[in-house]
């Protein structure tokens, strides 16, 4: 009888430890679960600066959204942009840059660079593809704005340090792989101590039956007591094997199921570079530069102001629209230039190349806009917006080219890669088009159906010659290089685009001839009449269509259109 009570021992045994590991297992999974987040904070001893910078890394480095909490005194923001805007931004000022995570998960890692004590003031820069204004405090929700890598810069007004009291909530590795297995195994364990448990009630009821004498029960004991030993001994053996192989395999399940979080600690790798062919501007940063610049051009043109159209108009485009305020406000009937709408766009033509200058083009045909008209535009430096410096209307007969809006090449002026003529040829061919009648680029650029402004210039041109009885007048079309801007199109052609000076001179024929200008150009040159001769300028702008190499097509003059900058006697 001393084999069963070890045997019912072992069997409790194996269901106390079965319940210990059962409860081990369930533990795991609840009151000892761990938290499905983490939270780290900036160092109280970070270094002050105007700008700091949250590594594009940080928002993948757990997966999931990452939630920031900010705290500062008075107002500031939180852009979004590419690594690589963030950065050209930033520039050689002082900044922080929060790069990683301690390895305790407690800390952010803030790596402090020296540089100007100073910055601008980053709001409203056209390199944000979204921000978030806040005073006192702020959580962020930070997910990304589209495919690709973003950074965040935190800034106050660029005089004041960033405010320094950043934490940031990651999602945390939840898994428990030991749970599963503790649970099967502490089954396991309550099976085999209930199992042993009923073989041992079994054994002894066997053992109570009255045969033969007791000497022989007796000796039927001690023979049978090996036996029985070495049974008892096979089955816990196979327990044993059982629960072991149970397990393994509920391990190797789990391990095979379960996807390992990435590390919690460390500092992320270094940015990378925005993809290739990667836009500079989205879709709604377009549209956003695209109504500031409209709403300062309406503000100008309603006051005929200037100084209204300084913060989003330059180059040709503001120079000609000084001059057409200067003149309107002498002459009544003179024509106002085309209104720029930002509504009804029709299409966009965005860079994908990095490098500053920028250009992209727009293509609208709001309220007062005739024809659709081409917008230029140009971000001359990271720190700088985007300026409307052209617009051109389309020619009627003209078919604008397939450029794809999902970002495209630029090229520069003497590219003449894949092109039949580079851009600086295309505009050179051009002016010498619209100076000679007999050019030798005559049939290699032509207008599109019923678009008249090269015959125009050249009939114009013909009439002053042939009218003017008592002077002598000379024309001059000369491409102004700097303003010469190339976009690759679908086809392997180029759209190319730029201004042209068209100079108008007139000498009088004989000593008391006069010449008479119109009441435009008298606005600017302060007269109407002359004996010693005059000179009147005009800026062109325009935009022609170049085939790719091999194809026999000409070029087609795309969008055209001149304004007057400049009258004067000599």
């Amino acid at each position: 009888m001393i084999g069963v009570p070890l045997r019912l021992k072992t069997a409790v045994a194996l269901v106390l430890l079965g319940l210990l590991t059962l409860l081990a297992g369930i533990g795991q999974r609840t009151i000892w679960a761990p938290s499905e987040t983490f939270t780290a904070a900036a160092p109280a001893d970070t270094a002050e600066a105007p700008l700091t910078v949250i590594d594009q890394n940080l928002r993948t480095l757990h997966g999931g959204t990452v939630k920031i909490s900010i705290e500062g005194d008075g107002n500031f923001l939180l852009a979004a942009g590419r690594p690589d805007d963030v950065d050209a931004w930033v520039g050689q000022a002082a900044h922080n840059t929060i790069s990683g995570v301690s390895e305790d998960g407690k800390s952010l890692q803030v790596e402090h660079t020296d540089g100007e004590a100073t910055t601008p003031n980053p709001a409203g820069s056209d390199l944000w593809v979204s921000s978030e204004n806040a005073s006192g405090e702020l959580e962020y929700s930070w997910t990304p704005p589209a495919d690709g890598d973003w950074s965040l810069l935190l800034a106050s007004d660029g005089t004041k340090a960033a405010p320094a009291s950043v934490s940031m909530t990651f999602p945390n590795d939840t898994s428990t792989p030991w749970a599963i297995p503790l649970i099967v195994l502490g089954s396991l364990l309550i099976l085999g101590g209930i199992a042993l448990a009923l073989i041992s009630a079994r054994k002894r009821n066997g053992e109570g039956d009255g045969q033969g004498s007791g000497f022989a029960q007796r000796a039927r004991a001690r023979s049978q007591s090996g036996t029985g030993s070495s049974k008892a001994s096979s089955r816990a053996s196979m327990v044993a094997a059982g629960i072991t192989a149970a397990v393994l395999a509920g391990s190797g399940t789990v391990a095979y199921a379960a996807t390992p979080a990435p590390e919690a600690t460390g500092s992320p790798s270094a940015p990378a570079a925005p993809e290739a062919g990667s836009p500079v501007l989205l879709d709604a940063q377009f549209r956003r530069i695209l109504e500031q610049v409209s709403s300062a051009v309406d503000a100008g043109d309603a006051a005929k102001d200037a100084g209204q159209l300084a913060e989003r108009v330059g180059g040709t485009e503001l120079e000609v629209r000084t001059q057409n305020y200067k003149i309107r406000s002498q002459v009544g009937s003179y024509e106002a230039r085309m209104p720029v709408r930002s509504t009804k766009l029709l299409t966009t033509v965005v860079t994908s190349d990095r490098d500053w200058p920028r250009s992209v083009l727009a293509v609208t045909q709001g309220d007062g806009n005739v024809v659709p008209q081409l917008l230029t535009l140009v971000q001359p430096s990271p720190r700088e917006n985007y300026k409307l410096v052209e617009t051109t209307p389309l020619q009627p007969g003209a078919t604008f080219p397939t450029i794809s809006r999902g970002g495209t090449d630029t090229l520069a002026a003497g590219d003449k890669t894949g092109l039949l003529y580079s851009g600086e040829e295309a505009l050179s061919g051009l002016a010498d088009r619209l100076t000679t009648p007999d050019s030798a680029f005559k049939d290699k650029l032509v207008e599109g159906e019923s678009s008249p402004y090269i015959a125009d210039t050249l009939s114009y041109q013909a009439e002053v010659v042939k009218a003017g009885e008592n002077g002598n007048f000379a024309f001059t079309h000369k491409v102004v290089p700097e303003s010469t801007v190339v976009f690759r199109t679908d086809d392997g052609g180029a759209l190319v685009l730029g201004r042209i000076n068209f100079g108008f001179e007139g000498t009088p024929k004989a000593a008391g001839d006069k010449l008479t200008i119109g009441d435009d150009a008298a606005a600017l040159a302060g007269g109407k009449e002359t004996t010693t001769g005059m000179v009147l300028n005009f800026a062109e702008s325009m935009a022609v269509y170049v085939p790719p190499a091999g194809s026999s097509d000409p070029m087609k003059l795309v969008a055209a259109t001149r304004g007057l900058v400049g009258a004067s006697f000599k």
